[in-house]
């Protein structure tokens, strides 16, 4: 299953000399680390469903489609300090994806630093991806929204360089030129940590955006940097929905609504996300996007916040950022507690830990059982096209 159209058997990093030129690490396999499961679908609706994925544009608002290696205990730390992580081309391959928001490494970059969102380590991550990026010709890395197109055309894939917090650029507006610069294209606010522009998910309480984080938002506006707040607490993300000029993207997130989690927002957040036309993406990292009637994470829980958004702000302003990668996304969570701070931003309800999110495990499922589940429902035609890509192409033709 997948498209596989232009891809020619490219691996990361295969123009260098592994362990001379860098470190190679034992990765896991991408497919079949885990059963894959597909939605089962009657025969008439196989048919539409793989209309959808091959003729309409397929993205991702938010992934990390990388690999992880097979062993996150023994080299996990050393993977990351390496600073090389390697994009999973033949797994993205194997998806019908157009287009996809990659979030790198983001707080997980720990080069040289213990903590990680550093500025150094942050380009150090982007050039070297973005060097890995220019020996191949399968991915296109996106500028513009012609790139999407133009991937769709030909059979490839447009990755869309993004960052999910701003802490890195400190006190100093010029570095999201930098980024810009370098291909940054969609930036989120803050993370779970407070930095320069705002209160960071994890304090006690929300002082909103800061001044600094008026004049960020406002630059981000005049070069057509996308805005993301699906990390920011519900005073900050209003705060630069109010401030902001163009749309913003709510990239990963899910409906408190439905589970208590620091990571979700309340019903105000959404409405006022729509109301001034930006685009939400459902969140399905595991042990996120969960519900009080259905506490084990498979896609149905994903879906029945999805569903909750239709219902509250139009189909118009609902999209999917899975926040999904290849490989063991849980070990991830327990290796990066600190560092990420999940214990400070997951719910305090009680649920059933799985090993991954069945039908929404990695980026090539995911993808593939959001455009079947929409077609076993019964969504129109229409609707699926502003689902899987349309609703997000409106929005950045406005922001870019």
């Amino acid at each position: 299953m997948g498209k596989n159209t232009k891809y020619k058997g490219y691996t990361a990093y295969s123009y260098l000399e592994a362990n001379k030129d860098y470190k190679r690490f034992k990765m896991i396999s991408p497919l079949d680390w885990v059963e894959d499961y597909y939605i089962p679908l009657k025969e008439e609706e196989e048919t539409r469903a793989q209309k959808f994925l091959e003729d309409e544009i397929n993205i991702s608002l938010h992934d990390h489609p990388a690999l992880l290696p097979e062993n996150l205990d023994k080299d996990l730390d050393a993977y990351h300090r390496e600073g090389r992580e390697y994009l999973a081309y033949e797994a993205l391959s194997k998806s019908y994806l157009d287009a996809v928001f990659d979030n790198m490494m983001d707080g997980a970059c720990t080069i040289t630093s213990k903590n990680g969102w550093k500025w150094s380590d942050v380009i150090y991550d982007m050039g070297m991806r973005f060097c890995d990026l220019a020996h191949q010709d399968f991915i296109i890395k996106c500028e513009k929204v012609h790139d999407i197109i133009r991937a769709k055309k030909e059979g490839k894939i447009a990755l869309i360089p993004s960052a999910e917090g701003a802490a890195m650029i400190e006190n100093e507006l010029d570095r999201i030129d930098i980024l810009y610069g370098l291909g940054i294209r969609l930036m989120g606010i803050t993370y779970s940590e407070s930095n320069a522009l705002g209160t960071g998910l994890k304090e006690d309480r929300d002082g909103g955006l800061t001044s600094f984080g008026h004049k960020a938002v406002e630059r981000m506006n005049k070069i057509g940097m996308a805005i993301d707040c699906s990390h920011c607490g519900t005073q900050i993300t209003l705060d630069v929905i109010k401030a902001s000029k163009k749309p913003i993207f709510l990239t990963h997130i899910g409906v408190k609504e439905l589970w208590e989690s620091n990571r979700f927002a309340p019903d105000e957040v959404f409405k006022a996300c729509a109301d001034k036309g930006g685009v939400i993406g459902v969140e399905a990292s595991p042990h996120t996007t969960l519900t009080y009637d259905d506490r084990v994470h498979t896609i149905e829980p994903v879906m029945h916040h999805f569903e909750y958004l239709v219902d509250l702000v139009g189909i118009e302003h609902v999209a999917f950022g899975p926040d999904t990668m290849y490989g063991d996304h849980v070990g991830i969570h327990h290796a990066f507690e600190d560092k990420l701070s999940i214990k400070e931003t997951e719910g305090a309800a009680d649920y059933n830990e799985v090993k991954y999110v069945k039908g929404m495990e990695n980026p090539t499922e995911a993808n593939i059982n959001i455009v079947r589940w929409l077609v076993k429902h019964n969504y129109s035609d229409e609707d699926i096209k502003k689902i899987i890509g349309g609703n997000v192409l409106r929005v950045l033709r406005e922001v870019w």
